[in-house]
């Protein structure tokens, strides 16, 4: 009977979370991303050398960091639903005014800008799966979600570098058009986010009162199972040896990830592509990327392993990143752009379901978002080390090499450190917590 009661509740709420989720991600992503397309014209009307276009990320990623903790926090106290229509309508003002940028100044402050409005966005929607999927189902839930992440820029390739053709059009550079035509649909959702979104299960009305009473039931047994193991404050969560962990392991995932992204295009560019024939084999890569991140994270609920996985994951894109830079100027150094974003996105649904494994509550909105915080510095570090070693060396050859060492690094940490409890214990936790 349960298993029914679960079929049909899990059933309507994916189809009520999961596709607007990742639309709200999609977007995200896009706007943040494009940069990376614009920048084929842009970075010579602003200016723009290779070490202030690295440092833009950097900047976008100070911004970030500074607010994702305390944006995690308030969206646990005002709610999902508000909190995350706030953070679109506000990065989607600050994107499309990117267009109005005069110069290496005005386009840092604006990357700084729109750090801080995106802040939470993340973290805050891997919270609200906390409250609405049972373990066993994280991984796939968070593989679903992030699925926006390669697709964006996989459609966004095209998307954006054909928007760049609009160079000229009513006076108006191709780069602006980019800022400004991907801004406004991240405005409109952020208004269907606050007709559509309901903060936790006891107030779905969309499921019927025996849905609603054993998925409550379900995710309460499962809190309370996390918490017999130990409850933490704030402050708890954000120290735990555990919780360090997942940070530097993630940092070691975005650093080379995001490196890799800002630089994806140029580095096709330079083999001779044109914009557009970038634009699609920009988009090859992240199809690899959305096919591994589905196929990584069936196979981590299905077996209940989160480590392993994660660690797999790890050495596949550390392959492909010493790969691309072993065959630099030559058509192979896609193919192992390729092998390293299905690896990136590979880690995405073992990697996030290990934090409620630890945290529940308001520990588990400041640890998401601290782990959030941290690895994404990795968004500042990753571009900018990428953008000094092709300045440095002459090549980006020795900038991929130096992402591979942070993905190396971050196998490393899943394999001696990670030692998450297995499926079948969970259960017998939860069962005994039920």
């Amino acid at each position: 009977m349960d298993r029914t009661i679960e079929q049909s509740a899990m059933r309507k709420v994916y189809w009520r979370l999961l596709p607007l989720c990742m639309l709200v991600y999609f977007f995200c992503y896009l706007d943040r991303i494009n940069v990376s397309f614009a920048a084929l014209t842009m970075n010579k009307d602003l200016g723009l050398d290779a070490w202030v276009y690295g440092l833009s990320s950097t900047a976008f990623y100070i911004g970030y960091c500074i607010f994702e903790v305390p944006s995690n926090i308030v969206m646990e106290k005002v709610g999902a639903r508000l909190w995350i229509a706030r953070i679109m309508i506000t990065w989607g003002l600050i994107s499309g005014a990117t267009a109005f940028v005069v110069g290496p100044d005005s386009f840092l402050s604006i990357r700084l800008l729109l750090g801080a409005a995106e802040a939470g966005l993340f973290p805050g929607i891997i919270l609200l799966f906390t409250y609405w999927f049972p373990d066993h189902h994280r991984a796939r839930i968070v593989s679903g979600f992030t699925l926006a992440l390669p697709v964006s820029v996989a459609l966004g390739a095209p998307i954006s570098t054909a928007i760049l053709g609009m160079d000229g059009f009513l006076g108006v550079a191709g780069w602006k058009w980019i800022y400004l035509l991907e801004a406004v649909p991240t405005v409109l959702i952020g208004f269907v986010v606050l007709a559509w979104l309901t903060d936790k299960p006891a107030k779905a009305t969309w499921l019927t009162p025996t849905e609603r009473n054993w998925l409550v039931g379900r995710l309460e047994a499962e809190r309370r199972a996390v918490e017999a193991r130990g409850k933490f404050s704030i402050w708890q969560g954000l120290t735990n040896p555990r919780v360090l962990l997942l940070s530097a392991n993630y940092l070691g995932i975005v650093t080379p990830s995001l490196g890799l992204l800002l630089f994806a295009p140029q580095i096709i560019k330079s083999l001779g592509a044109t914009n557009m024939l970038t634009g699609y084999a920009t988009m090859l890569a992240y199809v690899c990327g959305a096919l591994s991140m589905m196929f990584f994270g069936f196979i981590s609920d299905r077996s209940g392993d989160r480590r392993w996985t994660l660690f797999v994951t790890c050495l596949i894109a550390t392959v492909g990143l010493v790969m691309a830079g072993m065959t630099m100027g030559t058509w192979w150094s896609l193919v192992g752009m390729c092998l390293s974003t299905a690896g990136f996105y590979g880690t995405k649904g073992p990697f996030w379901s290990m934090p409620g494994m630890l945290l529940t509550g308001t520990a588990a909105a400041a640890g998401l978002a601290w782990i959030n915080s941290i690895g994404n510095v990795g968004g500042a570090l990753g571009p900018a080390l990428v953008g000094w070693l092709k300045q440095t060396t002459g090549s980006y050859s020795g900038g991929l090499y130096g992402l591979a060492v942070f993905t190396a690094l971050a196998a490393v940490i899943a394999l001696v450190s990670l030692n998450i409890p297995s499926a079948k214990q969970r259960e017998v936790e939860v069962v005994a917590a039920q």
